[in-house]
């Protein structure tokens, strides 16, 4: 089955969608992180490090390569959409008992999984250039005299134009960084206000020159749709001055209104988010924006050029979903330092304790900082294989599935593909005699929901009164 150009019929789609709004995983794991347990702690990830477990063993390819996560948890002030592991302050003392700690748990990961190589790393947070450079110099020295990075290795950071000078850019292309992610969400200056974000396009635009003429290869934006005020002709104002800034990769997130976790949002509710229907509409002609100006859809929420690396790996296959969202290089390790941060490794996920003082006691007492983690099953395994050929290629090849399981795709999703029916008569998915799926351009946009049809532990995981997960449309 052949997969189809992307295209947008905005009726059609305005006409299925609702129908499809739930609540549902972003499957930046399987098992999702609710199913994880406490039970899994520091030496049950010291071992998975060390490739000790059979499971891990049977798993293991001849390149061994790493992908790093470093999370930076400070800013300096409350971003109000914002439900990511934060700390707001300005307190110098923080960043620099991070960095000590940072380097115990770096030494402690080290002397677990022995000398490697990584061809990947990456900064979140919470807003890595918080720091300053001599400090960003220092972190990344940390990170890369324990594991050293590869030749042509992709190493990126997200930042925020607010707090990023001219001097964070140098030090960052001086270390050896490649990529920027630029926090940018709205440029409309009420929705900026009511989400406590002012960022006029001169600053974004300033990073961007200054990010190029450093030598930075690529530059990405994050957008988000549905905050506060947001109108479809204000979101298209914003998506001009993007385009002219024309980021290599652009992320566009839907506003995830998730008040159990982040109490700040409890204000938006008297802010006029926009209805479902308005934000709905922002999404597709968003999209249709994108692809108008030579984007390629790589999938659920990520844009790039085609000639971006993001692009490159939809092409050939080398996709991957993790926590960050979609990026290159399938089938490495992905070991996360700081707090919050997770790791993924071929059999396990193991996360560190939130808080940022948990994280550092755990740190000093145990040299890592092990909150929780999960064991993956074989069914584990094989559900994650399908979920993510499903999330990155758009399509799933029963052939493969019986290469690499040495099982027939169809009897072994016996009871899942009778649910794939409704799908496929809403045309959002191709069916073949032998099981193979290929989701079309409709269903890309809802391909959480085909995802969950495969999900063993969703139905305990609404049983619940709390919601769990963000709406999938």
């Amino acid at each position: 089955m052949a997969r189809e150009a992307f295209s947008l019929d905005l009726d059609r789609i305005e006409e299925i969608l609702p129908r499809y709004t739930s609540d549902g995983p972003r499957y930046t794991s399987y098992p999702t992180a609710p199913v994880w347990k406490e039970s899994f702690g520091v030496e049950h990830f010291k071992a998975e490090l060390a490739g000790g477990t059979a499971e891990a063993a049977s798993l293991a390819t001849e390149d061994d390569g790493l992908s790093l996560y470093v999370h930076v948890p400070f800013c300096r002030s409350l971003c109000h959409f914002c439900a990511c592991n934060k700390i707001i302050t300005r307190k110098a003392e923080l960043p620099q008992r991070f960095l000590d700690t940072i380097e115990r748990e770096v030494a402690a990961v080290r002397e677990a999984a022995g000398p490697r190589t990584a061809s990947q790393q990456h900064w979140g947070g919470g807003t890595p250039t918080h720091l300053t450079p001599d400090q960003l110099t220092r972190l990344f020295g940390i990170v890369t005299d324990a594991f050293p990075m590869r030749a042509g290795a992709e190493i990126s950071i997200e930042v925020d134009p607010r707090v990023t000078t001219d001097e964070h850019v140098a030090a960052l292309r001086e270390c050896g960084f490649n990529r920027i992610s630029m926090g940018v969400q709205d440029l409309d200056p009420k929705v900026q206000q009511a989400i406590h974000r002012i960022q006029p396009i001169e600053q974004t635009r300033h990073l961007v020159e200054v990010s190029r003429a450093a030598g930075f290869t690529g530059v990405n934006f994050d957008l988000i749709y549905g905050l506060p005020y947001q109108t479809e002709e204000s979101f298209a104002r914003t998506l001009e001055q993007v385009l002219e800034l024309a980021p290599d990769r652009i992320a566009l997130y839907s506003y995830a209104h998730v008040t159990w976790l982040a109490k700040q949002q409890r204000g938006f509710e008297r802010k006029d988010l926009p209805g479902p229907s308005t934000k709905l509409r922002i999404m597709l002609e968003a999209i249709q924006h994108f692809l108008d100006a030579g984007y390629r859809f790589i999938g659920l929420d990520h844009f790039a050029k085609p000639e971006d690396e993001l692009s490159v790996s939809l092409t050939d296959r080398t996709l991957r979903r993790n926590f960050m969202g979609h990026t290159t290089q399938a089938g490495v390790d992905l070991i996360g330092f700081g707090p919050s941060a997770i790791s993924e490794l071929r059999a396990c996920y193991a996360q560190s304790h939130r808080k940022l003082e948990d994280w550092q006691d755990a740190v000093h007492e145990h040299g890592l900082a092990t909150m929780r983690g999960h064991h993956l099953t074989r069914d584990d395994i094989e559900r994650r294989w399908v979920i993510g050929r499903l999330m990155c290629h758009g399509e799933l090849r029963a052939e493969e599935f019986e290469a690499v399981f040495d099982q027939p795709f169809a009897s072994r999703f016996a009871r899942e593909l009778q649910h794939v029916e409704p799908f496929v008569a809403d045309a959002l998915i191709e069916q073949a005699t032998d099981g193979s799926l290929a989701v079309t351009p409709l269903g890309r946009l809802l391909v959480r929901n085909i995802a969950m049809i495969f999900d063993a532990y969703l139905a305990d995981q609404r049983k619940g009164e709390q919601p769990m997960f963000s709406k999938t449309v």
